[in-house]
C-alpha cells in the first residue's frame, strides 16, 4: 500500500463489527500545544462519544471514548473538530480511516485483504513552506478556503501501490478541508462503485468517475491486466458554479493521486456479485417532520454557530425530511453527525446511483435545493448536541454550523454544557 511517512495521515484499520467484537474503545492523547477534539465521522454513537466541539481534549490530556458498533459495514474516518480551528488542524494532516465490517459484507466476493487488494486512499491537498512544512493556502478570492497545490495519498506525494490481484478495492476518502475531487482513471476505463459514505450500495455501479466533496467516501473496484500501470487521477470537478467562482474554488484543477502498478502475474479475483446490500428503505411517508435549511455565506438559516444554543430537536429512532437550499453562489456541502440519510433529489433532479445508498455528507451545488431523508439513531441526550455543518472547513470555522439534540418522547431540550475539556491525562474521562 502507499507509504505514509510522518504518520498523521496514515490509515487506521479497525474491524470491530461481528458477534465477538461489537464494541470499540479508542484511547486519545493530545500531544499538541493546543486544545483539540477527535470526531468519529460517519459513526452512529452517543453524543458524549462523538468528538465534536464539546468534547475538548486539553494539551497533555487523554480521552477514552467507547461505543457499540450498530450500523452496516462502511468506510468511516476521524478528524479534529475544535470550534473555530478545525481547518487549521486538518491542514496540518490529521485524518485517519476506520473500516467497519459485518457478517454480511464478509460473505460477499469483494476484495477484502487489507493492504493487498483492499486499500485505503486518504486524499489531502497540501501546500508547503520553505522548510517543507504544511501551510495554509487561501487565495483572497477563494470562496472555499485552503486549496493546496500538491495532493498526498496516505501522506505520500507521487505514491504507488503494487497490485498483485486482478481486481483491487480502493477506499477513497476526501480528507481535504475545502477541495472537491472528481476521481477517475487516466485511461478513462470504467470501474465498479460498490460503496459510499454509509456502506455498500445495493448493486455495483459501473462508471468512469466519482465526485467527492470534503468528508465523502467511495469504495471502488478496479480491474487490471498483468504488467500495466494505471493512474488514479482527479479531473476538473463540475461544481455547478459560474466559471469565475469555479476557478477560485478549484474547479479547473487536475491532479494525479496514486499509481497502480500491476505485477506481471496477477492472482485471479472472483467476479463481483450482482447484489451487495439491501436498499436503505426510507420512505418519505414515514417522515415525522419536515425542516428547511438555507446555506448562505457562513450561516445556516441566518444563524451562526453558538456553542450555548440548541438550534433543533429531533426524536430518537425517527425519520425526517430535510430540504437544504443554497443561495449565495458558492459551493457548500452538508454533514450530519450521529445520523445517516438518503438523497431524494439533488438540485431538482433524481439522484444517480452514486447517491442511492446511505450517506452522511452530500455536496450542495450553488442555487439549488437538495432533499434528504434523515434517520436518527436511538441515542437520546437532551443536553449534549450533535452538529449539522458545512464540511468546507473554513465555512464551518466561521459559523456555518448548527446544533441539535436527540430526545425521547416527552423530553425537553436542556442546555449544552461548557466545552467538556479532558484536563488530566491520568484520569479516565469516559461517559
Amino acid at each position: 500500500m502507499p507509504r505514509a511517512p510522518g504518520g498523521s495521515t496514515a490509515p487506521t484499520w479497525a474491524r470491530p463489527c461481528g458477534p465477538s467484537a461489537a464494541s470499540v474503545r479508542v484511547d486519545v492523547t493530545n500531544d499538541l500545544p493546543e486544545v483539540t477534539t477527535v470526531h468519529w465521522h460517519g459513526h452512529e454513537l452517543p453524543a458524549a462519544m462523538d468528538g465534536g466541539p464539546h468534547q475538548e481534549i486539553a494539551p497533555g490530556a487523554s480521552w477514552h471514548p467507547s461505543w457499540r458498533i450498530d450500523q452496516p459495514a462502511a468506510t468511516t474516518w476521524y478528524h479534529p473538530h475544535p470550534h473555530g480551528a478545525t481547518a487549521d488542524q486538518v491542514v496540518r494532516g490529521m485524518a485517519g480511516m476506520f473500516i467497519l465490517d459485518d457478517d454480511a459484507s464478509r460473505a460477499l466476493d469483494l476484495p477484502d485483504e487489507y493492504g493487498v487488494d483492499d486499500v485505503p486512499v486518504i486524499v489531502q491537498d497540501q501546500a508547503f513552506d520553505g522548510d517543507g512544512q504544511f501551510r495554509r493556502a487561501e487565495h483572497p478570492l477563494s470562496p472555499v478556503g485552503h486549496l493546496g497545490d500538491t495532493v498526498l495519498a496516505n501522506g505520500t506525494i507521487g505514491g504507488y501501490h503494487e497490485v498483485t490481484t486482478d481486481r483491487i478495492r480502493l477506499r477513497l476518502l476526501n480528507a481535504s478541508p475545502s477541495r472537491v475531487y472528481d476521481f477517475g482513471l487516466d485511461d478513462g476505463r470504467q470501474f465498479a462503485l460498490v460503496g459510499t459514505d454509509g456502506g455498500l450500495l445495493s448493486a455495483p455501479h459501473r462508471t468512469d468517475s466519482v465526485r467527492l466533496s470534503p468528508g465523502e467516501r467511495a469504495e471502488i473496484v478496479v480491474a487490471l491486466e498483468p504488467g500495466e500501470r494505471v493512474v488514479l487521477r482527479s479531473t476538473s470537478p463540475d461544481l455547478g458554479t459560474d466559471p469565475w467562482t469555479g476557478r477560485f474554488a478549484g474547479g479547473d484543477d487536475r491532479f494525479d493521486v496514486l499509481q497502480l502498478r500491476a505485477s506481471d502475474e496477477l492472482t485471479p479475483s472472483p467476479e463481483l456479485p450482482d447484489q451487495l446490500a439491501g436498499t436503505p428503505g426510507l420512505d418519505p411517508d414515514d417522515a415525522v417532520a419536515t425542516r428547511q435549511f438555507r446555506f448562505s455565506g457562513v450561516s445556516i438559516n441566518d444563524r451562526r454557530m453558538d456553542m450555548d444554543r440548541i438550534d433543533e430537536t429531533v426524536l430518537a429512532d425517527t425519520t425526517e425530511l430535510w430540504e437544504i437550499e443554497t443561495s449565495d453562489g458558492a459551493p457548500h456541502n452538508m454533514h450530519v453527525h450521529g445520523a445517516r440519510f438518503t438523497v431524494l433529489d439533488a438540485g431538482g433532479g433524481r439522484p444517480g446511483p452514486e447517491l442511492s445508498g446511505w450517506k452522511d455528507t452530500v455536496y450542495l451545488a450553488p442555487s439549488t435545493t437538495t432533499r434528504i431523508l434523515v434517520h436518527f439513531a436511538a441515542h437520546a441526550d437532551p443536553d449534549l448536541p450533535f452538529m449539522i455543518h458545512c464540511h468546507l472547513l473554513r465555512h464551518e470555522d466561521r459559523g456555518m454550523m448548527l446544533q441539535f439534540v436527540i430526545l425521547e418522547p416527552g423530553q425537553e431540550p436542556g442546555r449544552p454544557p461548557a466545552a467538556h475539556q479532558h484536563e488530566h491525562a491520568d484520569r479516565d474521562t469516559d461517559r
